[in-house]
């Protein structure tokens, strides 16, 4: 538990960061016979990038082909498309159309569609107009054509972290939450010490999934390979009644600050607008800003009109750990038993698994043996998804287990047993928002107006 002080044990690997990337490796890392820990600094599991993001599993079509990103997102989208088909990750595969407005932007298209050809993306094709017209008839005037990326998919960002982490606990990976980590004494062959808010840890390989943060630690062992800017994507959540008025991810062409304002349904029912690209000095300013939000109304006005016409459900931003390279920033330190995985961009989600098998390439490149492969305890993950059946729903459930048609929160139909199950879960909340990222309850069109001291009291108690 967070607050309790460490293991005096020294573990085969640490992993620092308990984000998307981190978790991942953890997993991968808990497929071995090693003594592994995860340390996070929050008190919950994908707190940080992790649980901000625009949650596309996106298929690569755009990334700098031969770069480290192409691959990993290539080999990662197939790998977790797979894992959230076996463990319950809602996937919904609505493809994106990439939309010009203007003369250049049609020009561009020809381009992308190249890129996406040697990236390995099959089906990418060029569409006119009246096509783009027929397939989105609530898309704003001007449109001039758009590139089809069939393979694109929505996906929930919140479960894909949990049930990485849920999986290496299961396998007996020691997470350590509330646990950030001060100072690193490296140790070359004897390992490193891992000076902790908790006290301090010991570790013969050490990796580095700190996020925006992982410039910072690199410091502390006397590295100086890059350094972090956040970058912060502010996005607005519309109601579950905008999303009949989108059918696919509408994406626009990319800038060099990123992807740009898309508007994207979610696997929740929702609709994002969003995010802006804000370079910033503060790694924690994740507030939403009036100018910030004028500014996605602005774009928003001119991709999908209609949308503006409906409520607002939330507003929110994340903060990307941008590095000002076009490519993740992922190095084996073999002299150091020591490895990075920083300067993941926004695509981090989808790669997440082969960002994992990565690293552990890496760490058996300095020196780590792994030993023999044994598999993980299985695991099922709680639906969230509106395009699958969800508990309130089911009648057979519900005459199992009366909790599950006990409504808690009514704005996203979570029933008590839900909560219930959250609370007891392997990696269960220690807050009311890490329960609204385990069960929605929360998140709906009143922002707990309703539940949520009932749901504070049920974290409170199990606590």
């Amino acid at each position: 538990m967070p607050g309790a002080s460490l293991p005096g044990e020294t573990y085969d690997v640490v992993v620092v960061g308990a984000g998307v990337v981190g978790s991942a490796v953890a997993r991968e890392l808990a497929r071995f016979p090693l003594r592994t820990a995860l340390v996070e600094a929050a008190d919950d599991v994908g707190e940080g990038t992790s649980k901000a993001n625009t949650a596309i599993l996106h298929t690569g079509f755009d990334a700098v082909p031969g770069s480290l990103e192409a691959r990993l997102v290539r080999e990662g989208q197939r790998r977790l498309a797979a894992y959230a088909a076996e463990v319950g990750i809602p996937v919904e595969p609505l493809g994106a159309l990439l939309v010009a407005w203007d003369d250049e932007q049609l020009a561009a298209l020809p381009g992308l569609a190249r890129k996406a050809e040697r990236n390995g993306c099959p089906g990418t094709r060029i569409i006119g107009a009246d096509e783009l017209r027929a397939r989105e008839p609530h898309l704003g005037p001007g449109a001039l054509g758009a590139l089809d990326v069939p393979g694109e998919s929505v996906i929930c960002p919140w479960t894909t972290t949990l049930a990485y982490a849920t999986q290496a606990v299961g396998a007996g990976v020691d997470l350590h939450l509330g646990c950030r980590v001060r100072d690193v004494r490296p140790g070359g062959r004897s390992g490193h010490e891992l000076v902790t808010t908790r006290g301090v840890l010991r570790t013969r390989y050490l990796v580095n999934a700190a996020g925006l943060y992982a410039d910072e630690l690199d410091r502390m062992l006397g590295i100086r390979d890059f350094t972090v800017t956040p970058r912060r994507g502010q996005l607005m959540v519309f109601d579950a009644f905008a999303r009949n008025l989108v059918r696919h991810i509408l994406l626009p062409v990319p800038t060099a600050l990123g992807k740009g304002v898309l508007v994207c349904p979610t696997v929740y029912g929702k609709v994002l607008l969003g995010p802006t690209a804000e370079d910033l000095d503060d790694r924690t300013a994740t507030g939403s800003t009036a100018e910030g939000l004028a500014f996605l109304r602005e774009k928003g006005r001119r991709i999908l009109p209609a949308l503006l016409e409906e409520e607002v459900t939330a507003v929110y931003a994340g903060l990307r750990a941008a590095t000002g390279e076009d490519d993740y920033r992922i190095a084996c330190h073999p002299e150091l038993r020591y490895v990075t995985a920083g300067g993941i961009r926004s695509t981090g989600l989808t790669a997440s698994m082969a960002i994992a098998a990565h690293v552990v390439e890496l760490l058996a490149e300095a020196g780590l043996e792994p030993g023999a492969v044994r598999p993980l305890p299985a695991v099922r993950m709680p639906n969230l998804g509106e395009a699958f059946p969800r508990p309130y729903a089911d009648a057979e459930l519900i005459a199992g287990d009366p909790a599950y048609g006990e409504i808690v929160c009514f704005c996203e139909r979570v029933t008590r047993g839900e909560v219930r199950d959250a609370l007891a879960s392997p990696v269960p909340p220690v807050s009311p928002a890490g329960l609204r990222r385990r069960t929605r309850a929360g998140s709906g069109r009143c922002q707990g107006y309703f539940c949520g001291a009932e749901l504070r009291e049920l974290v409170e108690g199990a606590r």
